[in-house]
């Protein structure tokens, strides 16, 4: 296990030994760590070499000029200046907040940023002030649509944060793929297979191969084959795509730039936009009923599918239940790091000179 802090500390100085600011630094790290406290290792420090990667393949700009590019009243598209997404996307979520606090409700479309890490932390940013967030983001043509032996769109998560009384949020954070990318890098260093339903192979057909992505395969859309469901993980992933990239001007479909995680270097020959891009918006709850009423009713909401009539041995859980358990346990203990991202940390670490 990993001091929790102490791994903050390590982060925020790779952060700045790319060229951030100390307060950018500082929110970037704050993203990662808060991925591993909620127990999504996918995207916690383990991404950290990746946006060293980006810096490395001139993608990624340490000290972005962030500008409104088109504005009304309750919506604006900004152009993140190829920053950081785990800075670029709270900037957006703050201006849709001041856009909501004006107008019932804010929209702000991202284009020209990179890779934004859990969209859960983006959305959360709206409970501050009482209100409904919500947070989208496309990524690299990981995802065959139904039927399709080609990688068109991403994982391409949705995370929606809705504020109660006395309950805790409900936070919902979620992949429209059957599994994230994240999770096969894990059973990838693992050396374990996958799940039937996560991936197909080059051929189009069902697979456990972990590395299959890697091998021409892709992910299958949330649901899997068109028989359970996967045409509609397809539409929802679309849906994202849309919003994050053909609205803002972003790249959008197989051109969305890749993340730089290992075997996906690289930008598309292509370029039908600018950078990836988001989609994240702010509600007032006063702006559709009296915030007293309607937090209450959430309590009630959360109370009465808690108390469901549950499984043997299992329980109802609300979304982000799960997250708290994890950061509960984990503030406690520390981080659980694999030994392989241990070593790219290290690797890090005498790199840039920073203390491990």
């Amino acid at each position: 296990m990993y001091p929790v802090e102490k791994t903050r500390k390590f982060t925020e100085n790779i952060f700045k030994a790319l060229g951030c600011t100390q307060k950018d630094a500082k929110l970037a790290a704050d993203v990662l760590i808060n991925a591993d406290l909620n127990g999504v290792d996918s995207h916690g420090v383990a991404r950290l070499p990746g946006y060293v990667r980006l810096s490395d393949h001139g993608r990624l700009n340490p000290r972005p000029e962030i500008k409104i590019i088109h504005e009304t009243p309750s919506t604006a598209t900004i152009d993140g200046d190829r920053g950081l997404g785990l800075v670029v996307a709270p900037f957006a979520m703050k201006l849709a907040m001041k856009k909501a606090k004006k107008a019932g409700s804010g929209w702000v479309a991202v284009q020209n940023s990179n890779h934004f890490g859990i969209g859960g932390y983006h959305a959360a940013i709206a409970l501050e002030s009482e209100m409904i967030g919500i947070a989208m983001t496309h990524s690299a043509p990981l995802v065959v649509p139904t039927y399709s032996k080609e990688k068109l769109l991403g994982t391409n998560p949705i995370a929606v944060a809705i504020p109660a009384d006395k309950q805790p949020a409900f936070l919902a954070d979620f992949a429209t793929t059957a599994v994230a990318y994240g999770k096969m890098e894990i059973l990838q260093r693992k050396g374990l297979d996958a799940p039937l339903g996560w991936v197909q192979d080059a051929h189009g057909k069902p697979t456990t191969n972990a590395n299959a992505v890697k091998e021409g395969g892709g992910l299958l859309p949330l649901g899997g084959d068109r028989e359970n469901g996967g045409h509609k993980g397809y539409s929802l992933g679309a849906i994202v795509d849309i919003f994050s990239g053909v609205l803002s001007g972003a790249n959008y479909g197989p051109w969305v730039p890749p993340f730089a995680t290992a075997g996906f270097h690289g930008v598309a020959a292509e370029q039908v936009g600018k950078g990836t891009g988001h989609f994240l918006g702010a509600m007032r709850i006063d702006a559709f009923r009296p915030k007293e009423d309607f937090k209450q009713n959430m309590d009630r909401w959360i109370e009465r599918f808690r108390n469901a009539d549950h499984i043997e041995g299992e329980h109802v859980q609300i979304p982000g239940d799960q997250e708290r358990y994890w950061r509960a346990e984990r503030l406690k203990t520390g981080l659980p790091l694999n030994e392989k991202v241990v070593e790219s940390l290290r690797e890090l670490s005498e790199r840039f000179r920073v203390k491990w």
